[in-house]
């Protein structure tokens, strides 16, 4: 009899424990998730070529910042351009040429990118795989411009 009635009391406590957590969540108006990446739909970026961006954690989700994932197939790429934000990026797979502020880059996995706001900048995927790389934004407006086409 005592173990059960143990039993329930922990059952107890971590319900209360749960309702507390829940409430706190909903107090301080954040929101906690996981999600498949899967499940999240790729977006033709219409500035590049062959590039998709997918939308992982959005402005409205993040208080801060967004998060992006974006893919640049071989032969594929994002022409000079500037975005009135900064960049914060990580490389996931394959390589390519990045010029930032008139500096030529070869970025490959595992390498750590920074674009600061209002900086020249583009990618040109120079592997035989996708180049992917995460890039975290601030929650600020971003305004993109093309500097040239070539």
């Amino acid at each position: 009899m005592w173990k059960l009635q143990k039993l329930i009391l922990g059952q107890n406590l971590i319900l209360v424990n749960f309702v507390a957590i829940i409430s706190i969540i909903i107090e301080r108006e954040e929101i906690m998730f996981v999600k498949p990446l899967n499940n999240i739909p790729k977006e033709e970026v219409k500035a590049g070529e062959k590039t998709s961006k997918q939308v992982l954690i959005s402005s409205e989700e993040g208080p801060n910042f967004a998060m992006r994932k974006f893919s640049i197939e071989p032969g594929g790429g994002m022409p000079m351009h500037t975005n009135t934000v900064e960049h914060e990026q990580l490389v996931l797979n394959g390589n390519a040429k990045v010029i930032i502020g008139g500096c030529e880059f070869e970025a490959k996995k595992d390498d750590i990118v920074f674009i600061p706001a209002n900086t020249p900048h583009s990618y040109k995927n120079i592997g035989n795989e996708p180049f992917e790389f995460l890039c975290v934004v601030p929650n600020k407006t971003d305004v993109m411009e093309i500097v040239d086409k070539k």
